[in-house]
Parts: C-alpha cells; structure tokens; sequence
C-alpha cells in the first residue's frame, strides 16, 4: 500500500487534494466567467430581499429585491419628469423663462440636449434613491419617504405648469 493519495485507477473515489490549509478547488469551473448568468439568476432569485436585524442603526443595508410600490413611483417620477420636459419647452416657447441654471444652460444649446440631460439626470437620481430607499437620510427619515415627496412635488408642478400654460393667451386650453 502506499502514502499516496487514492486516485481512481485503485477503484477508490477521487479525492481532491490538500494544498497548504485548504483543499484545492481549481478543478471546478469559475463561476465569475458567467457575468449575464449572475444577472439573470439574481433577478429571478435575489439574496437579500430583506434588511437584517440592523435595519434601524441608520448604516447602509442593500437589497436585490425591492417592492413594487417603489417601481410604480419611480416609473411615475420619471413619466412626469418627461411632462415637465415637454410643458417647459412649450411654456418657453410662449415667453416663459427657465429659472434652473443648469437646464437654463442645456436649452441654450438645444432642445435635445435639454430632453437627454432631464430625463439622464432625474433617471439616475430615482435609481439611487430607489437603491438606497431603506437607508435613513440622516438617521430621521427613510429615502423611500422622500422618493414619495419627490413624487407629491412633481404632482405640484404639473398642476402649477398646467395652470401657466392656461394663461398662455395663444396655446391655452379650458
């Protein structure tokens, strides 16, 4: 009999072999090749779909899986911001000035600069608060919570851009 190891021509099953203080686990397949599989399995099947026990300390707690209810906010955020986009565009065109600096500055370019960066910026802002929407904005309120007033404050706006474009004596509408 020897020292070695039994390998499967003795009949015996393989063993995989020790090297240094682990056993050596090359011989599988690297599962990080499977880049869009991961993808597609985390999205039917997610891993963190809660926040654990720490859920209140206030640190940041991510999660896969988030509720519909934060689609159907962020959905109706960004459906509104591309109203917003379009009554804006229509109000200046009636004599309406644009008091954001920023947007100010892309309708000055052109009116497709406007659209792509309005709707890239408000797009990436939703999705951070919608992957942050357990953290605790400054250990008082929950991003989800504010996602929601975001959504409160667009209403306001398409009520006050609405009620603008009423008074706009050539494109007004009752």
């Amino acid at each position: 009999m020897s020292s070695q190891p039994p390998t499967q021509d003795d009949g015996s099953p393989a063993r995989p072999q020790k090297v240094g203080r682990g056993l050596e686990r090359r011989a599988r397949p690297d599962r990080r090749r499977r880049l869009l599989w991961a993808f597609f399995w985390s999205s039917i099947r997610p891993r963190r779909r809660h926040v654990g026990r720490l859920a209140d300390d206030g640190r940041f707690q991510p999660t896969d899986w988030h509720g519909a209810h934060l689609w159907a906010v962020s959905l109706s955020i960004l459906i509104l911001s591309l109203v917003d986009a379009f009554l804006t565009v229509t109000l200046m065109s009636g004599g309406a000035v644009e008091i954001n600096p920023v947007m100010a500055a892309a309708m000055g370019q052109d009116i497709g600069v406007f659209a792509i960066l309005k709707t890239a910026m408000t797009g990436v802002c939703v999705m951070l608060m919608v992957f942050l929407a357990r953290y605790r904005f400054m250990r008082v309120v929950r991003v989800e919570m504010l996602l929601y007033g975001v959504l409160v404050t667009y209403v306001f706006l398409m009520s006050h851009e609405l009620g603008m474009l009423r008074m706009l004596p050539d494109r007004g509408f009752s």
